[in-house]
C-alpha cells in the first residue's frame, strides 16, 4: 500500500480536487430522490401547495380558523398575520404564492416569522373542520370546493364551527393527516382569493424538477470532470510505475537477472502495474465513492422514515455477510493467480523462442500439453473467481428484490395509517437502492484491492531490490579522464556466484596490454565468459581487483566504464528497427561513413549492401529475418563504430566459416590497431596470432603466452589446439 501511497503524491492536488467532485457527484445523487419525493407529494398529491399554513387567507376565512381554535392556539395563529392594507405592496406580492390582484386591505397576508406555532394550530382547525362537516354529512365539501363542485358560501354557511363533536381531540388525528387536510383547505382559501390552482401545481412541480435538472446536470458535470481527473491520474501513476520499474531493471546486474525471470519481468511490467493502475481509478470512483453514498443512503433513509429503518438494517446485514463468504473465498487466490501468470508468460516464452528446435524434435504436442496445463490452471482459477461471482450478483439482486417487497408491504401500511406519504416510500426505496449499490461497489473494491496489493508487493519487491551492483557516491568516484589509454589488469581475482560454494574463478592475475591481443582459451565451463563479464562489471569480484589505467572499476562510474568498452556478447543480439538503428547502439552520432566502415571491417557488406535498402534494412525482432552468422557480424561492427580503448569479444566468431573469420581477424587486426582487445575464443585458429594467451582450467589460469610458448609448455593447450588442426597448421 506504500507504493501506491507515493505513486499518488505527485498527483494528490488533483486527486484532493478529484475528491471534491466525487463529494459532490454523491451529494447530488443523495438529494435527487428527495426532490422526487417534494413532486409526488407536494406537486401532485398536494396539488402544490405544500405550505403548514396559508400565506394569505380573507376576513371571513380568518374568522373561520379563528372560530375553530381556542383562546391561546388562536392567539399564536393571528399574531402571525396582519392586514394586507397595512403592508407594502412589495412585501404582500413577495410573499403571496400567486397573484395578489384578488386580496383587498382587509384581508390577511403571513407577515410572521414563528411559523411552526402557527402550522400546528392551523392543522389543529383544519382537523377540527374536517370533523365538524363529518358531522354534518359534508366530509366533501372541501373537495367539492377546491374541485368547483361547490361554492365557498356553503363552507360558510354550513355552521361547522359549532359543529365539531364534543371532546374531539384533534390532536389524536395523524400528524400527516393534519397536514394534508390543512394544505386542502389552504387551496380553498386561495381559490376564494382568485388563485389559478392549476398554475400553482403546476409551478411547483416546474419549480421542483427544474431544481432536479440542475443537480443531475451539475452531477453529470462533476462525473465527468472526475472521470476525466481519475484516468489523468491513474494513467500517471502506470506511467510512473512502469518507468520506474524499467529503470530500475536496467540497473540490475545479471545477479539480480537470475533472481527475477525474465517472464516474471515482463508480467510486472504489465499485469501488476495494471492491477496497481486500476486501483488508483477504481479509488477516486468507488473505493471513496462507496462510504459516502452507504453512510449518506442511510442517512437519508432515516430522515425519510425512521419506522422502516429495520428494513435498512436487515438489507446491510445480509449484505455484510454475503460479502464475507465471497472474500474469504476469493482473495486468497489472487496471489496464486498473479504467480501463475508468470509461469504462463514463461511458458509461452520458451514455446515461442524455441519453435525451431521444437519443430526440429517433433514435440509441438508435447509443448501443447505443457501451456495448456498451466492454462488449465488459471481457467479453473479464474473458472472459480467468476463462479463465486456469478452466485454473488444474483444474490445481491434478491436480497434488493426482497428488501423493495418488504418497503412496498410495510411502506402501503404506513400510507394507510397516515404516517407516510407516497412520495416519501418511492425516495426510501431509491436510498436502499443506493445503500445496496454501495455494497456493490464495496464488494468490488475488496476484491480489487487485494489483488492490487498482491501486484503492488510484486512491484516493491523489483523497485526495492538491491543492486549488487553499485556505484561509488560522486564525490569519491574517480575518472579516467574520458577516453582510456586501454590497459586492463587483473590483480588476485576470485568470483563466485551468489549462494554458490565454490568459486568459478580463483586467484586470476594477468595485464591486457594496450595495443595487443589477449585470448581466452579453455574447457567448456573454465570460465572464460565469466572473466570478460567482470570487466565491464556484469558482475563483480569476490576477492581482488580489475583496474583500467591503474584505476579500479568500481572506483568508476559505470557510464565511463562502459563507454570506454566496445562488448560484443556470445549470443548476437539484435533489435527491432534498422541495421543502422542497430549499429548507432554503438555510437548515437555514428555517421554512414564510420557504419560503412564497421561493417567492411565486420566482413558484413555482402548482405549488408546486397539489399536495396542498404543500412535502412529492416531487422525484425530478436534479429529472426538474418542467419547466426549476419547476426555475429552485425553485433561486432556496432561495437566496432563506438572506436572504444578496449574491446571484447566473447566468443563472438563462433557461427562464422573459416574463410570469413580469417577475413575478418585480418580487418580487426587493422581497424582496431591501437586499442585493447580480449577474446574468447574455441577456435586455436582465431587466437593463434594474439600476443597473449590465458589458457584456464577449472576457473584457474593454467599457463600464459604465444601461441608458440604454449605449444612448447602447456599440455592444455597443446591438446585443444591438436584436437582442431593439423601439425602443418599449427606450425
Amino acid at each position: 500500500m506504500k507504493l501506491i501511497v507515493k505513486y499518488f503524491k505527485p498527483f494528490l492536488l488533483m486527486a484532493v480536487i478529484s475528491l471534491c467532485l466525487l463529494f459532490l457527484q454523491n451529494f447530488a445523487d443523495l438529494w435527487l430522490p428527495k426532490y422526487m419525493s417534494q413532486i409526488v407529494d407536494t406537486g401532485v398529491m398536494l396539488g402544490g401547495v405544500g405550505e403548514s399554513c396559508p400565506k394569505a387567507l380573507s376576513e371571513r376565512g380568518m374568522s373561520l380558523v379563528l372560530s375553530l381554535l381556542d383562546a391561546k392556539e388562536a392567539e399564536s395563529f393571528s399574531a402571525q398575520y396582519e392586514r394586507a392594507g397595512s403592508l407594502e405592496a412589495e412585501t404582500v406580492k413577495k410573499t403571496v404564492p400567486f397573484s395578489p390582484e384578488g386580496i383587498t386591505d382587509t384581508d390577511y397576508v403571513l407577515a410572521g416569522s414563528e411559523m411552526e406555532a402557527a402550522g400546528e394550530a392551523y392543522a389543529i382547525a383544519a382537523a377540527r373542520l374536517a370533523a365538524a362537516l363529518g358531522q354534518t354529512g359534508r366530509a366533501g365539501l372541501l373537495d367539492e370546493i377546491r374541485t368547483g363542485k361547490a361554492d365557498l358560501e356553503a363552507l360558510y354557511a354550513s355552521g361547522a364551527e359549532k359543529s365539531v363533536p364534543a371532546g374531539y381531540d384533534a390532536l389524536a388525528v395523524p400528524s400527516q393527516t393534519r397536514f394534508e387536510l390543512g394544505t386542502t383547505l389552504t387551496r380553498v382559501f386561495y381559490k376564494e382569493l382568485g388563485a389559478d390552482l392549476s398554475s400553482i401545481q403546476q409551478g411547483s412541480i416546474l419549480k421542483t424538477g427544474g431544481i432536479m435538472l440542475l443537480i443531475t446536470l451539475l452531477a453529470m458535470g462533476v462525473t465527468v470532470a472526475n472521470g476525466f481527473l481519475s484516468a489523468r491520474i491513474s494513467s500517471g501513476i502506470g506511467r510512473n510505475l512502469r518507468k520506474d520499474v524499467f529503470a530500475k531493471v536496467q540497473s540490475f546486474s545479471t545477479s539480480e537477472f537470475d533472481k527475477f525471470s525474465t517472464a516474471s519481468l515482463i508480467t510486472r511490467c504489465t499485469n501488476d502495474v495494471a492491477q496497481v493502475q486500476q486501483v488508483a481509478m477504481m479509488s477516486l470512483r468507488m473505493i471513496f465513492s462507496a462510504p459516502i453514498m452507504g453512510i449518506g443512503g442511510i442517512v437519508m433513509a432515516l430522515r425519510t422514515s425512521r419506522g422502516m429503518s429495520w428494513i435498512v438494517a436487515v438489507s446491510v446485514i445480509l449484505l455484510f455477510i454475503l460479502q464475507i463468504i465471497v472474500f474469504s473465498n476469493v482473495i486468497p487466490r489472487f496471489k496464486l493467480m498473479q504467480k501463475m501468470l508468470d509461469k504462463l508468460n514463461m511458458v509461452a516464452r520458451e514455446s515461442l523462442s524455441g519453435m525451431l528446435v521444437i519443430r526440429a524434435f517433433g514435440n509441438e504436442s508435447r509443448e501443447y500439453d505443457r501451456f495448456e496445463e498451466v492454462n488449465g490452471s488459471i481457467r479453473k482459477l479464474n473458472r472459480f473467481v467468476q463462479r463465486v461471482m456469478a452466485v454473488e450478483q444474483p444474490s445481491m439482486q434478491f436480497i434488493t428484490g426482497c428488501t423493495t417487497l418488504a418497503i412496498i408491504y410495510f411502506g402501503a401500511h404506513a400510507i394507510a395509517g397516515s404516517k407516510l406519504q407516497v412520495g416519501q416510500m418511492m425516495a426510501f426505496m431509491q436510498y436502499v437502492t443506493q445503500i445496496i449499490q454501495a455494497f456493490l461497489m464495496i464488494g468490488m473494491m475488496f476484491i480489487i484491492i487485494p489483488r492490487s496489493l498482491v501486484s503492488a508487493a510484486r512491484l516493491n519487491e523489483v523497485l526495492s531490490c538491491d543492486t549488487k551492483i553499485s556505484e561509488r557516491p560522486e564525490g569519491s568516484r574517480r575518472t579516467l579522464g574520458g577516453r582510456a589509454k586501454g590497459e586492463v589488469r587483473f590483480e588476485n581475482v576470485s568470483f563466485k556466484y551468489d549462494n554458490a560454494e565454490e568459486c568459478v574463478l580463483e586467484n586470476i592475475s594477468f595485464t591486457a596490454h594496450i595495443g595487443q591481443t589477449t585470448a581466452f582459451v579453455g574447457a567448456t565451463g573454465s570460465g572464460k565468459s565469466t572473466l570478460v563479464n567482470l570487466i565491464p562489471r556484469f558482475y563483480d569480484v569476490s576477492e581482488g581487483s580489475i583496474s583500467i589505467d591503474g584505476v579500479d572499476i568500481r572506483d568508476l562510474s559505470l557510464e565511463e566504464l562502459r563507454m570506454n568498452i566496445g562488448y560484443v556478447p556470445q549470443k548476437g543480439v539484435l533489435f527491432s528497427g534498422s541495421i543502422s538503428s542497430n549499429l548507432s547502439f554503438g555510437r548515437e552520432d555514428a555517421d554512414e561513413a564510420a557504419m560503412r566502415e564497421a561493417i567492411s571491417a565486420a566482413q558484413a557488406e555482402s548482405f549488408v549492401f546486397s539489399e536495396k535498402e542498404g543500412l535502412d534494412t529492416d531487422i525484425y525482432q530478436s534479429g529472426s529475418n538474418v542467419s547466426g552468422g549476419q547476426k555475429q557480424r552485425l553485433s561486432i561492427a556496432r561495437a566496432l563504430v563506438r572506436k572504444p580503448p578496449i574491446y571484447i569479444f566473447d566468443d563472438s566468431f563462433s557461427a562464422l566459416d573459416f574463410k570469413t573469420d580469417a577475413a575478418l581477424r585480418k580487418a580487426l587486426s587493422e581497424y582496431t590497431g591501437g586499442a585493447t582487445v580480449l577474446i574468447v575464443a574455441q577456435r586455436i585458429s582465431t587466437i593463434m596470432n594474439a600476443e597473449q594467451i590465458v589458457v584456464l582450467e577449472n576457473g584457474r589460469i593454467s599457463a600464459i603466452g604465444t601461441h608458440a610458448e604454449l605449444m612448447e609448455s602447456c599440455d592444455t593447450y597443446r591438446d585443444i589446439a591438436k584436437s582442431q588442426l593439423s601439425e602443418e597448421k599449427l606450425r
